[in-house]
């Protein structure tokens, strides 16, 4: 926790500098490449917890290659006994089928099709965050926009502990919709419309941003994309009905860092508060499609910070869907949440002493939540001041 800490502060510092300086020499962005680089290697060598999601993985992608629906298939069930490795036998909730969509699954299937381990996925989620540093520094420079920016990304200490250390799904959906969001500013609309089909298929956050592609997309586009959804479900299909594996369980009974979600769910039952913080992504994109015509990163992702903050789960790995698109000081408020989000991570110390899983001391969310809404006031106060400057100067 304490070097963690100490690396959010230096973030932070780094991002000062990043938002002063409008361009940096070549040499410099490449050195920083080469040292974002060189500490993931540590995290790569660093072995998972022992029941970090990557276990899952690892379990769905064998589960498929040994002819059998990860979506049917109960890890802890004893007839499955046989079908587990020294790597799957940890992984959590073994009385759960796979909740994850099948863009996701297919995904472990082809990596552990390569070679099925651990190692091997956190290499292949560690290349995928390196290619989005690629397509990013091309839509910067689309843009007009400095490339030192994607500093701004490779540097944050999530990528490194969530990517490299642990090893999580979401940087492969994360990299499909940064290519469609790529694609869409050069008016690639077919591919946009596509890589955004196949990163919902990978996990379902991007949905919310759908308001954002219209009229930026073709009808003939946009069909094209739903029907490329639709084939990945049908390797899956039971008896014609759709899976869902343990999806609605992870809905109703799973609670963590979520504080408006614990609130609402005094007054109204999971199944609704989850369909909300899909709505309020849904009108936040809605809203910023009007207001904010051009292509800017940030506008993708204020959609997708909506609704996470009304989810009833609030995992550190969650945000690593916003890092790509934090490149302008009007995302500060995303910025500070992908630090001030470090706290959380105590809960798997608490929990090796025997404290219950999800049980969040009220000072961590105090810290993370609290942080971000000083600098709300603060980016409030601002804004304010400079509307009553300006109206001063009319006078």
């Amino acid at each position: 926790m304490a070097c963690l800490t100490l690396a959010a502060i230096a973030y932070l510092l780094a991002i000062r500098e990043l938002f002063a300086t409008p361009a940096f020499p070549r040499r410099v962005v490449i050195v920083g490449l080469g040292m974002a680089a060189v500490w993931h290697v540590s995290f790569l060598r660093l072995p998972p917890g022992v029941d970090d999601d990557i276990h899952r993985y690892v379990w769905d992608g064998r589960l498929q290659r040994l002819g059998y629906n990860p979506y049917l298939v109960v890890p802890s069930d004893p007839a499955a006994k046989n079908l587990h490795t020294a790597e799957t036998r940890t992984l959590n909730n073994p009385d759960l089928p796979s909740p994850y969509p099948p863009g996701a699954v297919l995904f472990f299937r082809a990596v552990t099709a390569i070679h099925e381990s651990v190692c091997a996925l956190k290499l292949a989620f560690v290349i995928c965050e390196f290619g989005i540093a690629f397509v990013l520094l091309d839509f910067l420079r689309t843009g007009k926009r400095g490339a030192h920016l994607v500093l701004m990304y490779l540097w944050n200490p999530l990528l490194a502990v969530e990517v490299a250390g642990s090893g999580h799904i979401d940087i492969v959906g994360t990299l499909l919709l940064v290519i469609s969001i790529a694609a869409l500013a050069r008016s690639w609309r077919a591919i946009a419309a596509l890589a955004l089909a196949l990163s919902v298929a990978v996990k379902f956050l991007p949905i919310v941003l759908l308001p954002l592609y219209c009229k930026r997309v073709r009808i003939r586009d946009a069909a094209l994309a739903a029907t490329v959804f639709v084939l990945l479900y049908l390797p899956f299909l039971n008896h014609g009905r759709v899976p869902i594996g343990s999806l609605g369980t992870y809905v109703q009974t799973f609670r963590f860092n979520g504080p408006i979600f614990l609130v609402l769910a005094q007054f109204a039952p999971p199944p609704l508060l989850a369909g909300f913080a899909v709505l309020a992504g849904l009108v936040t994109a809605s809203w910023l499609r009007r207001a904010a015509p051009e292509c800017s990163p940030e506008v993708f992702a204020w959609p997708m910070a909506a609704t996470l903050l009304c989810a009833p789960v609030v995992f550190p790995w969650y945000l690593l869907w916003l890092l790509p698109f934090l490149t302008s000081p009007s995302s500060l408020l995303m910025i500070v949440w992908s630090v001030s989000i470090i706290p959380t991570y105590v809960m798997w110390h608490l929990r090796t002493l025997g404290r219950p899983w999800g049980a969040l001391p009220g000072w961590v969310m105090l810290v993370e939540y609290g942080c971000m809404a000083i600098v709300g006031v603060m980016i409030a106060w601002r804004h304010f001041m400079r509307l009553a400057g300006a109206a001063t100067q009319t006078d």
